[in-house]
């Protein structure tokens, strides 16, 4: 009772990103790097679409959802990532392994929602498309949105106070660089059969179903752009469905394989190398994703760039 009592006071240990990695501070500071042109690119994705009427359509606005979440789940990691490799401290409370565990899941979750949805988006615009002003209205997205949102709160605030109850004996060592949820189960000196279940249940729920959702939509989608006559219309479609899809493989790939193959499959670097993939680089991919091969988003971007060199010149505020 005594050390169980001690872990809950002290918390848990990080032992940091890649700690057998020789050149850390070199790494680390890739990393910071990164994480700089992630939240940069998705902020600056949500200027656009906020600044650019053509772009104020239900596609752009989940889109604005999914950068806002993509800056959301790379800020819940990185920062303390930087904050314990240069102040030396690995430590972590209890309290503060919750609340990043919390957020992590929260973001991770409304972003399989996401998503989901945009695959939905995309459905009713290329095969209802007379449908779609009412099925996909500026009221529909953000009900869908506030669910997402919702979704990852409750199914996340319900995985986190479980796992916070679970004693603690023995090493309160995290094997990974942030308080992910499988490797601080690891640690519980209880049998953990329940709630692995309940995790695989969850893993079911927000990243096969969703899959599988995403895979039959796109698959009417294809199929309903095969029969188009313009050539134009079905490399448009074509186009907008690529940038999703890829985008769907590269978050729904590492969550999948955290969350639903065998723990036995998982060494501590291969979960970390995995983890950061889904963290940090995906985020800094997804803008360049969208904004490359969207002709509106470049559009967006040239104009306002275009905007921003007429006023300086002038010497006014883009502001005014």
């Amino acid at each position: 009772m005594w050390r169980e009592n001690e872990t809950r006071m002290t918390g848990f240990i990080l032992v940091g990103l890649f700690p057998e990695f020789q050149h850390r501070g070199f790494l680390v500071s890739v990393v910071l790097l990164v994480y700089l042109a992630a939240f940069t690119a998705n902020a600056v994705l949500i200027l656009l679409i906020w600044v650019d009427s053509r772009l104020h359509v239900p596609m752009y606005f989940l889109l604005s959802q999914l950068s806002l979440l993509d800056l959301a789940l790379t800020s819940t990691t990185t920062p303390k990532i930087a904050s314990d490799f240069f102040s030396g401290k690995r430590a972590i409370s209890r309290v503060a392994c919750g609340v990043q565990m919390f957020l992590y899941l929260t973001v991770g979750i409304a972003e399989c929602l996401v998503l989901t949805l945009m695959s939905f988006d995309r459905y009713v615009a290329v095969c209802h498309p007379l449908r779609y002003p009412v099925l996909v209205s500026p009221g529909v997205c953000l009900l869908m949105v506030s669910g997402s949102w919702i979704g990852g709160t409750l199914s996340s605030l319900v995985l986190t106070v479980y796992a916070a109850t679970l004693p603690v004996c023995g090493s309160r060592e995290i094997r990974q660089y942030f308080c992910e949820l499988p490797s601080v189960v690891k640690l519980a000196c209880k049998d953990t059969s329940a709630f692995e279940m309940a995790v695989s249940v969850s893993g079911i729920a927000f990243l096969l179903i969703p899959v599988s959702l995403i895979v039959a939509s796109y698959v009417l989608i294809f199929l309903s752009v095969l029969r188009v006559d313009s050539r134009e219309g079905r490399r448009k479609a074509l186009t907008t469905c690529s940038s999703h899809l890829t985008v769907v493989t590269l978050y729904f790939g590492p969550g999948i394989f955290i969350y639903m193959t065998p723990g036995p499959s998982h060494s501590p670097d291969r979960n970390q190398g995995v983890s950061l993939f889904g963290t940090l680089l995906t985020p800094v991919l997804n803008p360049l994703i969208y904004s490359l091969r969207n002709r509106e988003v470049s559009g967006a971007l040239t104009k306002v760039l275009g905007k921003c060199v007429v006023l300086r010149w002038s010497g006014k505020s883009f502001l005014q």
